[in-house]
């Protein structure tokens, strides 16, 4: 997914308070994916007190919404994009070749490494779902570019693991860094395992999907109390600082720079075969120079 604003901004759980590990409460804004008329998605990473959590960058929510989601053709860099839904669904199209439809239950993955274009449509249906990116470490993120579906992903008491691993499950999904990526279900209460080593975010699915709880590392678990389906990320924090500007994910201000004049002269990300329409142009540079963030800035 990408943020088709022309100026694009870089920015419930429950998960029970205990002794010595504080939540931290995260509130996203609202993005117009696709212009003004289109659907509205809530952006809570990057935000403004904490740009990432492990290696995940992005995170946008969206729906329950009838709404059709139609994105051209754009790129990517230094990333991988996870499409995970609850509802509805939503066809992918990329420059590698790649065309599949992602239903609920199902995974979406999509390694840009040195760059991939790709488009997102659906038809109009109720959408319910959320688009993470993860960024790629620097021994990685020039990686050939691929993409991969995962229809049956391990699931075991409530807990399926989309990414990495999480109380004894390995998900097959391809990563690059140590991390996991999980949905839970919650029917009345569930206590879940966590790495000490990780910092974690905890969002409800069923709900309000405009906050998400932050966990610290050092928390060995997490205890979840209600009734619906709840998204675990997390990871070891990263240590590199990306710039991170529209699509793409760099390490400076140049790199962005030739990003962009790639895709604008049609060079170096391919082409989206059968999507019907023009590609997505690139938005002006902003005025000022990109520096490259930490993960909270």
């Amino acid at each position: 997914m990408s943020n088709v604003d022309p100026n694009p901004q870089e920015l419930r759980c429950a998960a029970e308070a205990e002794p010595g590990w504080p939540v931290e409460r995260l509130s996203g804004h609202q993005v117009a994916l696709g212009g003004p008329r289109a659907m509205n998605v809530t952006r809570i990473l990057p935000g403004r007190g904490r740009r990432m959590i492990g290696a995940w960058c992005f995170l946008d929510t969206y729906g329950p919404e009838v709404a059709t989601m139609r994105v051209p053709p754009h790129p990517h860099t230094g990333l991988q994009t996870v499409t995970w839904l609850v509802e509805g669904e939503v066809l992918h199209r990329d420059s590698v070749g790649s065309l599949r439809t992602v239903r609920p239950g199902r995974l979406n993955l999509m390694t840009a490494g040195r760059g991939i274009s790709h488009s997102e449509e659906s038809p109009r249906t109720t959408l319910h779902g959320v688009q993470l990116w993860v960024a790629l470490p620097e021994e990685h993120r020039h990686v050939a570019p691929h993409f991969e579906h995962h229809a049956e992903l391990p699931e075991r008491d409530g807990i399926r693991v989309i990414m990495g691993s999480l109380a004894g499950l390995r998900s097959p999904a391809t990563t690059y860094t140590p991390l996991v990526c999980a949905e839970l279900t919650v029917d009345g209460e569930l206590e879940v395992p966590l790495d000490p080593g990780f910092e974690h975010g905890v969002l409800w699915l069923s709900g309000d999907m405009t906050t998400l709880d932050y966990l610290g590392p050092g928390r060995d678990r997490v205890r979840l109390d209600g009734h619906g389906r709840v998204l675990l990320i997390g990871g070891e924090p990263f240590a590199e600082e990306l710039v991170m500007w529209w699509n793409f994910v760099g390490r400076s201000h140049e790199e962005i720079l030739a990003f962009r004049k790639e895709w604008s002269e049609g060079s170096g990300f391919g082409e989206v075969a059968g999507f019907d329409g023009d590609p997505l142009p690139a938005p002006p540079m902003p005025t000022i120079r990109l520096k490259p963030r930490g993960r909270v800035r």
